[in-house]
């Protein structure tokens, strides 16, 4: 699977962690930034992986903030994306299966203890369809 990633510069440590995660399983990844520690507006980034997401150029896409609350709210705004907050394997799960989520939002400043199974949880957890496809409609019809 190939994986857009990208990170505001109060996720840049835990952005690295995530990378060395998705190469460990098997993926590919490319890093849209930003990859220093210098302040960067994370609206830039998420716009960013959000296009790529949306055109179809990887299959899903990550990105990390302070919170992950501003790169949600950012990357939701690209039609197209499905932009799920996660602080847990049941939500990246249930993001999926529910919601077919395609970028996962993590939170720099609070790294969970169970990240790699966070991570793994988004990447290998399946849409469910059926009365779940019906809402997934219902949203994509609200896209302007």
């Amino acid at each position: 699977m190939r994986i857009a990633i990208g990170s505001d510069h109060q996720g840049l440590k835990l952005k690295q962690e995530v990378m060395k995660l998705i190469t460990d399983a098997g993926h590919s990844y490319e890093d849209f930034g930003t990859y220093t520690d210098k302040s960067v507006d994370y609206p830039d980034i998420a716009q960013k992986v959000a296009q790529a997401v949306a055109k179809g150029n990887f299959e899903r896409g990550i990105l990390i903030c302070g919170t992950g609350i501003g790169m949600c709210i950012a990357a939701n705004k690209v039609k197209g994306i499905r932009a799920a907050l996660s602080y847990s394997v049941f939500s990246a799960c249930r993001s999926r299966q529910h919601n077919d989520a395609n970028i996962l939002c993590l939170a720099g400043e609070e790294t969970p203890k169970d990240l790699p199974e966070i991570v793994e949880a988004f990447l290998t957890c399946k849409f469910e369809g059926g009365r779940h496809q019906r809402r997934v409609d219902e949203i994509k019809a609200m896209e302007i």
